[in-house]
């Protein structure tokens, strides 16, 4: 089993989340109105949707806030139309970085994209110029505290529902998934009452690279200034934080 874990990486994510939750609202409410165009407003048919409701939650959003948001995307207001567009490239170092966007306006966001990297010393790449080097996998982490499962009991509950890895420190579990199971996973556990710092499918890169001070804090920079725009989604990077 893998010995490493997330948790100090969320923990600050989170922190950062509290001070601009308005935003990571109005993020996770444009990947509700995504969901909701492909599959529909019932997530007992449309996985997506149910999946993108479990980041939510893993991410405090109230459930009024996110039946709302499913209603405004199925409603007739909902007409603005996004697309969804990955950008690939490198920071500082050669960090690899994926950059998961939704916009109406591709233009603007390939621009805002662009003009960041180049700030950073870093620059935009082809498409597929470094997802060979990350994997999509689903990636649960529960807060040890938040439940009186022991470690092992834990862990067999993962594995038996089809979890490809399970890991463990003082502070919380991680369950691996393949992108594919992380729906069934995810559920089994939320059958057993269990609550989610993070459930949610990720690019998981297969190496890491470490980097001095000065050029972590350039990557740092880097990625703030990446989620700070409005049309940006998801930043997944190999870096050794």
């Amino acid at each position: 089993m893998s010995g490493h874990s997330k948790w100090h990486n969320i923990q600050a994510k989170k922190g950062k989340a509290d001070a601009a939750r308005g935003k990571i609202f109005t993020k996770l409410g444009r990947e509700i109105l995504l969901a909701v165009k492909q599959g529909g407003p019932d997530p007992t048919s449309n996985s997506k949707l149910k999946d993108v409701i479990a980041k939510c939650k893993a991410n405090n959003m109230p459930n009024d806030t996110i039946n709302n948001a499913i209603k405004k995307a199925s409603g007739e207001g909902s007409n603005k139309t996004y697309e969804e567009i990955t950008y690939e490239g490198y920071g500082p170092n050669g960090v690899a970085l994926i950059v998961e966007t939704s916009t109406d306006n591709k233009n603007r966001t390939a621009a805002d994209v662009r003009h960041i990297f180049d700030k950073a010393g870093g620059n935009l790449g082809t498409t597929g110029c470094v997802a060979y080097m990350f994997n999509k996998k689903g990636v649960i982490v529960i807060d040890r505290t938040t439940t009186e499962m022991s470690e092992d009991d834990m862990m067999m509950l993962a594995l038996d529902s089809g979890a490809e890895d399970f890991s463990a420190d003082d502070e919380c579990y991680e369950i691996t998934t393949a992108s594919s199971d992380f729906s069934k996973v995810r559920e089994a556990l939320e059958q057993n009452n269990l609550e989610f710092v993070q459930a949610e499918v990720q690019m998981v890169p297969e190496n890491k690279i470490e980097l001095t001070d000065e050029s972590a804090e350039k990557m740092q920079k880097l990625i703030d200034s990446l989620e700070d725009l409005d049309d940006v989604m998801n930043v997944y990077h190999n870096w050794d934080e």
